[in-house]
């Protein structure tokens, strides 16, 4: 899918090492190995990321190293885009909407490999044995288990209404990705 949004294939791949590892710093060689492509194709895209913003450089060693920009204005969607690709999360937000009427769906925590209080948060109509006997197998050789919130749709407008602590920073968060939005109308009106 990527590939058809981004017409390059080490853009593509560029965006992935960037966005998948966005506290590491990588130099072109080291870069043209794992990624297996020619170094030409590597600077040239570099430079392009490097030029929209998304890409930061500095030198150490007599090396170039670059790193993603966090501030980048599109940083977070981008990243989006590339965890569900990545990690099959879009499938599994599938999945999970297929076990029940899914108003929201928030992955968190271990799904995006980030500290956060919980890993998937869901409203709706949706028995919680259903998703945990689902994520067994997807999340199978995960040191820890997956921590779950499950409430109904009138809970949670009754929390976003009390501004519930717990509920806005889910929301708020701009790494956590929403992968299932019904109520947006009413969480805008908050």
């Amino acid at each position: 899918m990527l590939k058809k949004l981004f017409t390059s294939g080490a853009r593509v791949k560029l965006l992935e090492i960037f966005l998948l590892n966005p506290d590491g710093e990588f130099f072109i060689r080291e870069l043209t190995r794992r990624l297996d492509e020619q170094i030409n194709s590597i600077r040239r895209e570099l430079t392009n990321l490097k030029s929209c913003g998304l890409l930061k450089s500095r030198v150490k060693n007599r090396k170039k190293f670059y790193v993603v920009n966090k501030n980048f204005i599109f940083f977070h969607e981008l990243r989006s885009i590339v965890l569900k690709e990545a990690r099959g999360l879009d499938d599994l937000a599938k999945r999970i909407q297929k076990l029940g009427d899914v108003d929201l769906l928030v992955l968190s925590g271990i799904f995006l490999e980030k500290e956060s209080p919980t890993d998937l948060f869901t409203v709706g109509n949706i028995n919680k044995e259903d998703i945990d006997n689902m994520l067994s197998e997807f999340t199978e050789g995960q040191s820890a288990p997956v921590r779950m919130s499950v409430m109904s749709r009138e809970d949670f407008l009754y929390r976003l209404k009390i501004r519930d602590k717990f509920v806005m920073e889910t929301l708020r968060d701009p790494e956590n990705l929403i992968a299932v939005n019904k109520l947006e109308k009413q969480i805008e009106d908050r």
